[in-house]
């Protein structure tokens, strides 16, 4: 699982948002989840753009942080980049939302695998999330979060394949 180091480059919610946007579902008038297949059908989009949309977001706050730090993006540019690329993402997450909980109204029992699959996509955006939150902290505050996490018994090394940066005084 390669990683994007450029910190001009925004990441994308990709297909380790996808199925768990399919399981999402977001009750909209209160009933209890009731699956009726047009009801079933909104909330489980509803619930796909909101997985979408969020995840985006914290992303694109995470990775332009460290942007906004250097003083290479004000506060007002990095709110305008969230929200674009949030709605942008929202886009994907309707089309992924809606055609999933009609796979999932025609073939219920694939919604087994794709918890197992959410589990594994759910690790993926973990992964990322850290990254664009680790990219965000300056060299001292990388410094401090490894001594601390060594003092707490926990390497941090293995989450940066091939990167050495912010681990070099921790002997793991």
């Amino acid at each position: 699982m390669t990683r994007e180091r450029d910190p001009f480059r925004i990441p994308r919610a990709g297909w380790e948002a996808a199925p768990l946007a399919g399981l999402a579902s977001v009750d909209l008038n209160q009933n209890g989840g009731a699956f009726g297949g047009r009801e079933f059908f909104s909330e489980s989009t509803v619930g796909g753009v909101l997985l979408y949309a969020i995840y985006q977001a914290l992303l694109t706050a995470l990775r332009t942080e460290a942007l906004r730090k250097r003083g290479e993006l004000d506060r007002l540019t990095q709110v305008r980049l969230v929200l674009s690329t949030s709605l942008e993402s929202a886009k994907t997450g309707v089309a992924v939302g809606a055609v999933l909980s009609v796979v999932l109204l025609v073939f219920p029992w694939l919604a087994a695998p794709m918890a197992a699959l959410g589990v594994v996509g759910s690790v993926k955006a973990s992964l990322d999330l850290f990254h664009a939150f680790w990219d965000g902290l300056d060299g001292e505050q990388k410094l401090q979060l490894t001594l601390a996490a060594h003092e707490a018994g926990v390497s941090l090394r293995h989450f940066f394949h091939n990167d050495s940066e912010g681990v070099g005084p921790v002997a793991a």
